[in-house]
């Protein structure tokens, strides 16, 4: 069936917060948002936070010994849209967000009879949290890895928020979401369902 306006889209967001649940997590927060924005736009989809799984490190789709990664994978494969968020520690995104990278690597060696990765015609986006300056450079980082492995993005792929410089305070603890982050999350959802969407009914041409 062609894809339409109305066609429905499904999304992951991978959250890769350091702290496995229950503690509360910004990165999670944000992610819950950004997809409840897609939601707008008929997507429905959930969270994984990575930090609850054995995520093996490597660069094979199974690590093998219990390896969750095969699982998450299966879940990105079956959706649209892929949502990575991640805080900022030491002005990178966090040790869980690149060894979600390291992990997409392998998709580089996987493709379909026409030669296209099997991540083409997915949509990715990016959130970011913290306290300190360098959601930019963090966004960038990971929009570079997310286009090697085969994902599109969209413009505007990018929502965050970051705090006041040597202060303590998360996005979590804020009394409501700030109009910027909260528009600019709205500009996300919009922009990457619109370029799912396109994708769906029109493939990329064979390798």
């Amino acid at each position: 069936m062609e894809a339409t306006e109305n066609t429905p889209l499904r999304a992951v967001a991978l959250v890769c917060t350091l702290s496995p649940s229950p503690a509360a997590s910004s990165s999670e927060l944000l992610a819950q948002q950004t997809l409840d924005a897609l939601a707008e736009h008929g997507v429905t989809g959930k969270t994984v936070r990575i930090a609850d799984h054995d995520v093996k490190p490597g660069v094979e789709s199974d690590m093998g010994g219990g390896d969750a990664w095969p699982d998450i994978r299966e879940t990105i494969l079956g959706t649209d849209i892929l949502i990575l968020s991640t805080p900022i520690w030491l002005g990178h995104p966090s040790s869980v967000a690149q060894r979600v990278l390291e992990r997409l690597n392998a998709e580089i060696g996987e493709s379909d009879e026409e030669g296209r990765m099997l991540t083409y015609g997915k949509v990715a986006a990016v959130c970011v949290v913290g306290n300190e300056d360098g959601a930019h450079k963090v966004s960038a980082d990971l929009f570079q890895g997310l286009n090697d492995v085969g994902f599109s993005l969209a413009p505007n792929a990018v929502t965050y928020w970051v705090g006041e410089a040597m202060q303590g305070t998360d996005y979590q603890d804020l009394d409501k979401t700030p109009e910027k982050t909260a528009a600019t999350t709205k500009t996300l959802a919009a922009n990457t369902a619109h370029l799912a969407r396109r994708l769906k009914r029109s493939v990329y041409p064979p390798s």
